[in-house]
């Protein structure tokens, strides 16, 4: 749904707080506090009362929208332009075009973000699994005097990934003492069925004994990127969407937020073809679908 849509579909707060209450409670308020239907809605305040523990309560309580102060509307726009930005959009932009503070825009982009998490979703990963790593950080300034490695020696934020071919992929920032063969295991144990996969990788020492537990199979980089159906190129092109947004969006993400904004790529990426993504985002910021 784009922000034509969402101007046209939602043209006040009382349509925008009609769908999230059909979302949420499909007609039939229930208190969020005590989980009661015993409800006595307040039609002209937006609001409801619940007789079993004597609280007020709206549509919004314990969600993602909870005690904002911002029209819905423009919670709504937001959400579209967020979604539709394959490469993300900076909170500078988002405030822009919401004509809100950058304070307000970065909230509002972080709010959403709660949707998006990676934790939520426990199904494992099957078929062919691609899986590789890649380093997240600033570019080394010209003359510190300071001596700036490449891949596995930088000293920028590493971030393991597997891509299911053809499907889904799961992306989590680690320490680099994770980056042995006993830590990148449990990853592969914990986002993989291991019965029903076939693992992919480079020839990095951490993934030598990978075989012990999984089909796995390997494809050297110092000789060719592609051998057959052997290769890493659907984790790479995931890494290039990631880098691209960091780098060219968002400019500088800090260590603290790099999961949220990871969850927020993997999230696009994982729903590139659902058809109601607006829709699927909402129900899961109202806690309905997780």
């Amino acid at each position: 749904m784009n922000i034509v849509s969402i101007y046209r579909t939602f043209p006040t707060e009382e349509s925008c707080i009609a769908r999230l209450e059909a979302v949420r409670w499909k007609g039939k308020p229930v208190c969020p506090y005590c989980k009661s239907d015993r409800v006595t809605s307040v039609s002209k305040q937006h609001r409801h009362h619940c007789n079993a523990c004597n609280t007020s309560f709206s549509v919004t309580v314990g969600t993602i929208f909870h005690h904002t102060h911002l029209d819905l509307q423009k919670w709504f726009l937001a959400l579209s332009l967020i979604l539709n930005a394959k490469k993300g959009i900076a909170a500078r932009q988002l405030s822009c075009d919401l004509q809100v503070t950058k304070n307000t825009a970065w909230y509002l982009a972080m709010r959403i973000r709660r949707a998006m998490e990676q934790s939520e979703e426990r199904n494992l990963l099957t078929g062919i699994v691609e899986m590789d790593e890649t380093y997240i950080g600033g570019k080394p300034r010209k003359g510190d005097g300071k001596e700036h490695k490449r891949g596995r020696g930088t000293d920028r934020v590493p971030v393991v990934g597997l891509a299911e071919r053809g499907g889904n992929v799961k992306a989590k920032d680690v320490k680099k003492d994770m980056l042995n063969g006993k830590g990148l295991s449990a990853l592969v144990r914990g986002s993989v069925n291991l019965a029903e996969a076939t693992l992919l990788t480079d020839e990095y020492k951490g993934y030598l004994r990978m075989s012990r537990i999984v089909d796995h199979k390997t494809i050297n980089h110092t000789v060719r990127y592609v051998d057959g159906d052997i290769h890493t190129n659907t984790i790479a092109g995931f890494w290039a969407l990631l880098k691209r947004g960091i780098v060219g969006q968002y400019h500088k993400v800090s260590v603290g937020y790099l999961p949220k904004y990871l969850d927020e790529f993997r999230f696009r990426y994982n729903n590139r073809e659902t058809v109601d993504l607006f829709g699927r985002t909402l129900r899961r910021g109202l806690g309905v679908q997780r």
